[in-house]
């Protein structure tokens, strides 16, 4: 398979969204323990745009030419030498490589097979490469994280974006008392899915309307409105906030300090047992993936520019092979 090739989104440099092309590049080849997985579909994250920029992972991924993406779905193609839990035929779903370059944006990649899981059966291919990082993310969050468990006031902010709509599922699961900050229109939604409470940050300041948390999963971050700094107030003394998109800061630990609370930095990893754990509460009815668009491969651009307005209820998906 050396000499073969395949379509894959390439950026030259960094930048806006123009830099994105569809190209024929080499296609990849397993190594031992990998597989090599043709990809139905790709999701697509905020930290895909981040990169685009220069920010984001890439000064893990190196210099342009590269290939962004993480999420994917799709069908086991060939085994690499000692790969004994997938084989070809297997659809199956992850979040390959992350940090690291992943080149999900393609027809096909390669990773270690333990890296993937089988793929929720009741989903198509573009719901379940929507699922991998972001529900990770709000996973390995709540759970091993913050230990999130049964009684505990969790607040979440961005709960309608694509991390936030599965921790709001996740806490709910545990047993949590959830508390959403949304915009309004995403309220009536954000309970179906399990919280108790919503605030709408359009209006009011959520530090102001909610106290007593136990933790926070916050899912902005300072540059926006102080945001992580803001949500120390709501917390209980000793309670935790997970800081997710930009770390804790020097200025927001000795925040949390002198408020008697802990803050915690916080990035996901590849976990192909927790995205079986995730695709069984998915088969059995328990969570939900929400998809709000899909765009095939060639307007990669049109998608990032639509995720970058910050308004996206769920996620964004590519649809790659058929």
């Amino acid at each position: 398979m050396s000499g073969e090739t395949m379509r894959a989104v390439v950026q030259d440099g960094f930048g806006g969204t123009e830099l994105l092309r569809v190209a024929q590049v080499a296609r990849p080849v397993p190594l031992p323990t990998e597989v090599l997985v043709r990809v139905h579909a790709a999701g697509v994250n905020p930290v895909d745009w981040k990169t685009r920029t220069g920010s984001g992972m890439a000064d893990l991924i190196g210099e342009p030419p590269f290939t962004l993406g993480w999420d994917v779905s799709g069908v086991v193609e060939e085994v690499g030498f000692g790969v004994t839990v997938l084989k070809p035929g297997d659809e199956v779903y992850g979040m390959p490589r992350f940090p690291h370059a992943a080149n999900a944006y393609a027809e096909y990649v390669t990773a270690p097979a333990r890296q993937f899981a089988r793929k929720p059966a009741t989903l198509d291919h573009a719901h379940a490469a929507a699922v991998p990082l972001a529900a990770l993310t709000a996973w390995q969050a709540v759970n091993d994280a913050a230990h999130v468990t049964a009684g505990q006031r969790v607040l979440i902010t961005a709960a309608a974006g694509g991390v936030g709509h599965f921790a709001v599922q996740f806490a709910r699961i545990l047993g949590a008392h959830v508390i959403a900050v949304a915009s309004a229109g995403r309220h009536g939604w954000l309970k179906e899915l399990g919280a108790e409470e919503v605030v709408d940050y359009t209006t009011t300041r959520f530090e102001e309307a909610v106290t007593g948390v136990d933790v926070v999963l916050e899912l902005v971050g300072d540059d926006h409105d102080d945001t992580s700094t803001r949500a120390l107030k709501v917390l209980r003394p000793d309670g935790l906030l997970v800081a997710v998109p930009a770390g804790v800061s020097p200025e927001l630990a000795a925040a949390a300090e002198a408020a008697g609370v802990r803050v915690t930095p916080f990035l996901v990893e590849p976990d192909g047992a927790a995205l079986t754990t995730i695709a069984g509460l998915i088969d059995e009815g328990e969570v939900v993936v929400e998809v709000e668009r899909t765009f095939p491969l060639e307007r990669v651009a049109e998608a990032h520019a639509h995720g970058e307005t910050g308004r996206v209820r769920g996620k964004l998906a590519l649809t790659v092979t058929d």
